[in-house]
């Protein structure tokens, strides 16, 4: 069975099992590459190649070839008909683009598919700034399983950055924890990552962090040692591990 393919849709929910019903793990972008590890009609088994993710999608949208030099740099990008007539259809940030055809202002991605090139960085484009990544999320839902502009939650919020940068870093809390060591300490600067028992948040400076929080069901800049505070108080969870994003 050929074993690298590409989706094709604007985005898609992995789910824990092949129904509508099951839970929803993760999600997986345009461009992203997967390997099937089974199939029937309506749904496959993949695993990511990025982060090794296993889970259910269903059966469409994808092809076996594909050569991306674009990527998606802002929270979403909308989709085009042809240049200047738009559609309802949005890509997210991080999706990774081949291209057809382009012009000054627009590249086109499928038949019937053009995005603004304002919108876009080369596929080899680094984003040091860890924090544009984040904010461009403040005030976006949270979803369990999300990782784009209709939601996403704790793990994906940290874990996007790195997949813009096409760097790995796994996907979920418990694993995240386990990559890095890291150490406990009662100071904070720019870019610790804070781990509580499947929460994670990353401090934007030495007074203030950036998470998508379960509670107030999205994503939230909030003072550190009162969050620190509040999550002792309501969920009795003290904090894990914190380590800097530039160890990683």
């Amino acid at each position: 069975m050929q074993n690298n393919f590409y989706f094709k849709g604007n985005f898609s929910n992995i789910y824990k099992k092949p129904s509508n019903n099951s839970e929803v793990t993760s999600q997986l972008l345009y461009g992203e590459k997967f390997k099937i590890l089974s199939k029937s009609k309506n749904w496959i088994k993949i695993k990511t190649f990025f982060d090794n993710y296993v889970g259910y999608i269903k059966n469409l949208k994808y092809v076996k070839k594909f050569n991306p030099v674009y990527k998606v740099y802002s929270l979403k990008t909308r989709i085009f008909k042809k240049p200047k007539i738009i559609t309802n259809s949005w890509l997210p940030l991080g999706s990774k683009l081949s291209i057809i055809e382009e012009n000054k202002f627009y590249v086109k991605i499928d038949k019937n598919k053009w995005i603004k090139k304002k919108d876009l960085k080369k596929i080899d484009h680094i984003e040091k700034n860890y924090t544009k990544i984040f904010k461009k999320f403040l005030n976006i839902n949270y979803i369990w399983g999300g990782k784009t502009y209709k939601g996403i939650d704790c793990s994906a919020l940290l874990q996007i950055f790195f997949i813009y940068n096409n760097k790995f870093y796994p996907r979920d809390t418990t694993d995240q924890i386990k990559f890095s060591k890291g150490k406990l300490k009662k100071t904070f600067k720019k870019g610790d990552i804070i781990f509580w028992k499947g929460h994670v948040a990353i401090c934007l400076n030495s007074n203030q962090l950036i998470h998508a929080y379960g509670p107030k069901k999205k994503v939230l800049i909030m003072p550190i040692i009162q969050t620190i505070n509040r999550i002792k108080k309501t969920a009795k969870l003290s904090v894990k591990k914190i380590y800097n994003i530039k160890s990683l």
